[in-house]
């Protein structure tokens, strides 16, 4: 489950990918989430997509 502010297809698609390479790299399933959650929106906080 993606970060709650994403809606974009893009963004979920990024986090599921994230969350894939972290497991693949060993990382439990509870970081592997913390982290591609804290990728995306730092994504999205560059990209301009929040709010303020």
């Amino acid at each position: 489950m993606p970060p709650r502010g994403v809606k974009s297809a893009k963004r979920k698609r990024q986090y599921e990918h994230i969350k894939r390479s972290e497991s693949a790299r060993g990382r439990s399933n509870k970081v592997a989430e913390r982290i591609a959650a804290a990728t995306t929106n730092k994504t999205r906080r560059a990209k301009g997509e929040t709010k303020g």
